[in-house]
């Protein structure tokens, strides 16, 4: 543990099997490994290995769980089909896990349909824009990662199915729909992770973006930090990376490094600190986010603690996600009531510095819902909720309540109170336009494919 390996060697499923690490596992689960890893993508890197798996015990550890396929993320259905299909031709083995990845809904909340913009009747690649204010860019050359999460939402962009992949070869197309859309205020450079990239392909995507007026604040979304922390300190290009980040402070916008960190684990190496210390020392500000997992961070404490610890090194706590209804969901899910209980036990165990962090908060197809309390009407136990962000503007702020639902996981799984559909499933207001400038909307140019 915390061995500082300061080349970056990448381990994929088939390097597992043949490494030292290989020997820590017991038969049953490098059983399951190999089946799994078929359909799952699995990426780590020695660094990773080193500083956040105890090997003494693995299979027990939340980090192992974290970055390793695990029972129950497949059915047994879908398991039974994979193994079965090793033994036939590549060719079938191909279709049985292109069929169960199928399953997995790998495009949740209209990623694909709702969230497309065009420009001039042509789809915008690599851009996602669901919420006014808001874009998505996915740069081409960012579509992996240093080690993946086995949650990952994005999984999709590893797995080489070009028809669910989300990218862009370069940022001109995005800066049109950006001038056109002066409402956009904030775009995400995102993946993947954009800091996969040497600096000088980094750069050629966001020059482009800093001669955009309208535009205060680039965020980069990237797990590097930790995952691969010597991309800030060690790397041939290292310093090219931190002078990119000051221009863009000098160029007079807001640069957000968006830090996915999911367990306090994750801070306790020196070179971590090492890092994050050099990301601040460029004007850039650190949010961290991340969702609620069962069997990896379903305490109280361990958020507490993640929070504690970020707000005394300069991060800001952000949001605390429910898991996306996608991939190996079902593994990870925690009722919402639970994820509300989590979630409350360890805010009152901050201080208020460390109160920023927002949730248990779903990012589902309306938007941003966030589960504010367990409440009684007239006798009956409710789930009151509350719109952080929408597709449709005039939600943001409501307030709305749902049936208790011991057993409810995400959003679709609820019931209104009172009432046969939810106020934002009629007609009339579900298809209110995506984009919605706050001043002057009748100057707002372009359209929303949908």
């Amino acid at each position: 543990m915390l061995q500082s390996i300061a080349q970056y060697r990448p381990v994929t499923a088939k390097k597992l099997t043949e490494s030292r690490y290989w020997e820590n596992l017991s038969e049953g689960y490098r059983k399951l490994f190999v089946v799994a890893s078929e359909v799952l993508p699995f990426r780590v890197n020695e660094y990773v290995l080193e500083n956040f798996i105890d090997w003494s015990a693995p299979e027990d550890d939340p980090m192992f769980r974290l970055l390793f396929p695990q029972e129950g993320m497949l059915s047994e259905s879908q398991f039974d089909r994979i193994e079965a299909a090793q033994k036939a031709t590549p060719a079938e083995l191909r279709e049985a896990v292109r069929v169960v990845r199928g399953e997995l809904n790998p495009h949740p909340a209209g990623q694909m349909t709702d969230n497309i913009p065009t420009l001039d009747e042509d789809i915008v690649d690599g851009i996602q824009h669901k919420y006014a204010e808001t874009a998505l860019f996915f740069p081409g050359a960012g579509q992996t990662c240093h080690a993946y999460c086995s949650f990952c939402f994005r999984w999709p962009q590893f797995v080489g199915e070009p028809a669910w992949k989300i990218q862009a070869r370069e940022a001109e197309q995005a800066v049109s729909y950006l001038r056109l859309h002066p409402e956009i205020t904030d775009i995400l450079i995102t993946g993947g992770d954009p800091l996969i990239m040497n600096s000088k392909n980094l750069r050629r995507y966001v020059e482009p973006f800093l001669k955009v007026e309208s535009l205060k604040t680039i965020r980069i979304g990237s797990k590097a930090v930790t995952y691969w922390p010597h991309r800030f300190l060690a790397d041939a290009d290292a310093a090219e990376l931190l002078s990119l980040f000051e221009e863009i402070v000098a160029a007079g916008k807001s640069l957000a490094f968006m830090a996915h960190l999911t367990h306090w684990r994750e801070l306790e190496p020196p070179e971590v600190r090492s890092a994050i210390s050099a990301i601040r020392a460029t004007g850039a500000t650190i949010r961290t986010q991340a969702p609620l997992l069962k069997h990896v961070n379903d305490d109280p404490a361990v958020w507490a603690k993640l929070w504690t610890d970020c707000t005394a090194i300069g991060i800001y706590p952000y949001y605390m996600f429910v898991e996306r209804d996608t991939g190996p969901c079902g593994y990870f899910r925690v009722p919402l009531w639970r994820a509300h209980e989590v979630y409350s036990t360890a805010i009152s165990r901050v201080s208020g510095l460390s109160r920023t962090a927002r949730g248990p908060v779903m990012s589902s197809h309306p938007g941003k819902v966030m589960i504010d309390g367990i409440v009684e009407v007239h006798g009956q136990k409710a789930l009151s909720l509350r719109f952080l962000q929408a597709r449709n503007p005039r939600f943001v702020g409501r307030v709305f309540l749902a049936e208790f639902d011991e057993t409810a996981s995400w959003l679709d799984d609820l019931r209104p109170l009172g009432a046969n559909k939810f106020f934002f499933e009629m007609p009339e207001t579900s298809a209110e336009p995506l984009a919605v400038q706050r001043a002057a909307p009748e100057k707002i140019a372009g359209s929303v494919h949908a």
